[in-house]
């Protein structure tokens, strides 16, 4: 196999929080209160709706999808979800440096890699020059997609999103015995109001079971499918210890096609500022309150969940 590329869960589709939309002829990511489900192609300048978003939107109340029924492609939380502190460069959109808060991996001057050590965000000022942010990747298999090794996937660089979808699957690979994989679950939109959004509602990504659901009775029954599957030959141990090998073969998990979505999902709104609050503002980036001139029914519904969970 060829050393230096990171091979990723393959990726039918994309879910994002809101639309692209054109301002002053550029095409900016506009948050929104419900999920959008594209292809992986563009025209135009927007991405194509995806098959599964007309049926998802049909029957969501007034077409607005904030719920969606997926499940997990793996067992392991941390090859579900990989969550890390990213810089890219701003001009070529290429990584810089990668770090868990320990460890980072950095471009050197000489253009090859170096380990430095990784303080986060507010602490570095390597991570405050170059806009470093929380960055999340979820790969969740939506029903009806039909592929069953495809994924679609959520990219944030939201801490609130990627804090609350590591803490459910840390929970449901516990509960489960390690069977997160076959467990019927829903990707939900919820809302909370803090002091960074100025008390404005912004709109975060949890994980939840499906509505109705009763927990002992959906993890006895994940446990049955993963006998079934096992009685059946389907490795999924080799199947994890494929998928880890294989986003270890590379320094970096964006690949050059990638680096139009990961701009849109850093850089939406002008260049990065050298200063105390940038840190902050580009943690919250992905989940910037709705402006208030626009209202929407949900806000107060999704308000009052968010109170009731967190």
């Amino acid at each position: 196999m060829i050393k230096g590329l990171a091979i990723t869960p393959p990726v039918i589709g994309r879910i994002s929080i809101g639309r692209l939309v054109c301002k002053n002829d550029k095409w900016l990511p506009e948050k929104d209160d419900s999920f959008t489900l594209t292809t992986q192609i563009k025209n135009k300048g927007e991405w194509l709706l995806h098959p599964l978003h007309q049926k998802l939107s049909e029957a969501a109340p007034n077409q607005k999808i904030r719920a969606i029924p997926v499940r997990m492609l793996f067992n392991d939380t941390d090859l579900n979800l990989r969550a890390e502190y990213s810089a890219f460069d701003r001009q070529t959109g290429r990584p810089l440096c990668v770090g868990d808060g320990e460890k980072a991996r950095r471009v050197s001057a000489a253009g090859g890699t170096e380990e430095q050590p990784c303080a986060g965000p507010q602490f570095c000022p390597y991570a405050r020059e170059h806009g470093c942010k929380l960055y999340g990747r979820l790969n969740v298999q939506v029903d009806g997609q039909g592929d069953e090794l495809g994924s679609f996937i959520f990219r944030t660089t939201g801490y609130n999103s990627v804090r609350t979808l590591a803490a459910r699957l840390q929970y449901f690979q516990a509960l489960s015995g390690g069977n997160t994989r076959y467990l019927p679950l829903l990707l939900k939109l919820r809302a909370k109001t803090t002091t960074l959004s100025y008390q404005t509602p912004v709109y975060y990504v949890d994980l939840t079971l499906r509505e109705g659901a009763e927990l002992a009775t959906t993890i006895s029954q994940a446990k049955d499918a993963a006998e079934s599957d096992l009685e059946a030959g389907l490795g999924m141990i080799e199947l994890e210890h494929t998928a880890r090998q294989l986003l270890q073969n590379g320094q970096f998990e964006d690949s050059e096609e990638e680096i139009p979505l990961v701009m849109e999902e850093f850089y939406p709104d002008g260049p990065v500022h050298d200063d105390k609050t940038a840190v902050f503002t580009h943690q919250i980036a992905s989940e910037q309150p709705i402006q208030q001139r626009r209202k929407t029914t949900l806000t107060p519904k999704l308000g009052k969940q968010a109170n009731t969970t967190n």
